[in-house]
């Protein structure tokens, strides 16, 4: 039984009497203009290429065409089977720190990308090759927020990420343990599948407990990963609108520096890794240890293969084209050289 991917086409066909139609009085057209200038027996030696029957039969040709590529772009199919596959993986709450700081460069330059654009950077070169897994993303500063929950579709946390900018929290500071735990809450309730937080931070951490938080995260069996961004000799903060230099109550430039001691203690705490943003092998330490972690089914996927039959009609279609291009509506001169059938008058009798 034949099903069609893009049924709408078939819509098309519709156009084939119209165009019988048109053609049968353009014909009709030209056969009144003819007559004006005598009748058939009259003209028809005056007319000796002229062919009756191949400018119908060029027509029927052309019709066929026509609904061979219509059925070929409603991509035909014969048949359906249906497959299933499991889909094995681990879970992963990312949390990005969106705070003023994260503006500041993430070098010794200040003219360099800057944290969260590092942080974005690492993230999505992580995110391709998390292949399988579930992922979500949460953005936090004095509070958290849920950008995105967990989810299987690489390109939609991809899309959600590059969203991601410092003005989506509107209460300044860096809750870390904040984010920690909203992260740990977020998971599956299923107790197969391993769970990971990913902290990408510049460790600037004044408002709560966030080793206390990672450390709990840790007693559920979930491991706590961390990002440092930024440089350990600091950096100024630009201010958004571009005008110069976050600067303090004195009027000197306010320096936000990479806290690595505190995002390494949050990682031993969560039993995870800490990395440097600005190494060279950033990501390919963070999915190594990722990948260290035990897979699980995370989703089953069913879907249905059809054998798709549009090519035998496209090769159909190829051969009328062909067909076309070597009928000629006059009578062919070139062939009318080789007498197949009759005899040369001087041939000898036998």
């Amino acid at each position: 039984m034949f099903t069609f991917a893009h049924p709408q086409y078939l819509y098309l066909l519709l156009l084939l009497p119209v165009v019988v139609v048109l053609f049968w009085l353009a014909r009709a057209s030209r056969r009144r203009q003819l007559q004006r200038f005598g009748r058939d027996e009259v003209l028809a030696p005056l007319m000796p290429d002229v062919s009756a029957y191949k400018p119908w039969l060029r027509l029927g040709l052309e019709l066929v065409l026509l609904a061979l590529v219509i059925v070929v772009l409603a991509r035909p199919r014969a048949g359906a089977s249906k497959t299933t596959s499991r889909v094995h993986g681990i879970e992963v709450m990312v949390a990005v720190d969106v705070s003023n700081s994260m503006n500041a460069s993430s070098t010794d330059n200040p003219q360099d990308v800057s944290r969260l654009q590092r942080a974005k950077m690492i993230l999505e070169k992580l995110i391709d090759r998390l292949q399988g897994d579930k992922v979500g993303l949460i953005v936090f500063a004095g509070n958290s927020y849920m950008q995105m929950p967990i989810t299987g579709d690489a390109a939609a946390a991809k899309l959600f990420l590059n969203g991601i900018n410092t003005g989506m929290a509107p209460t300044q500071g860096t809750a870390i343990g904040a984010a920690v735990n909203m992260a740990v809450n977020s998971f599956s309730q299923s107790k197969k599948s391993q769970k990971a937080v990913i902290v990408i931070t510049d460790g600037e951490n004044f408002e709560d407990d966030a080793v206390g938080a990672a450390r709990e995260a840790q007693k559920q069996g979930i491991q706590v990963d961390v990002i440092g961004v930024g440089s350990e000799h600091g950096a100024p903060i630009p201010m958004p609108d571009g005008s110069g230099y976050l600067t303090d109550d004195e009027g000197q430039p306010v320096t936000t520096y990479l806290n690595e001691q505190m995002a390494q203690e949050i990682a031993q705490a969560g039993r995870g890794v800490y990395v440097n943003g600005n190494a060279a092998d950033a990501v390919d330490t963070l999915h190594d240890t990722l990948d260290k972690l035990a897979k699980s089914d995370l989703a089953t996927i069913s879907y249905t293969q059809h054998d798709e039959q549009f090519p035998v009609f496209a090769w159909i279609a190829l051969a009328v084209l062909l067909a076309l291009i070597l009928l000629m509506e006059r009578k062919n001169p070139w062939l009318e050289k080789f007498n197949f059938f009759t005899r040369e008058k001087n041939e000898e009798t036998l």
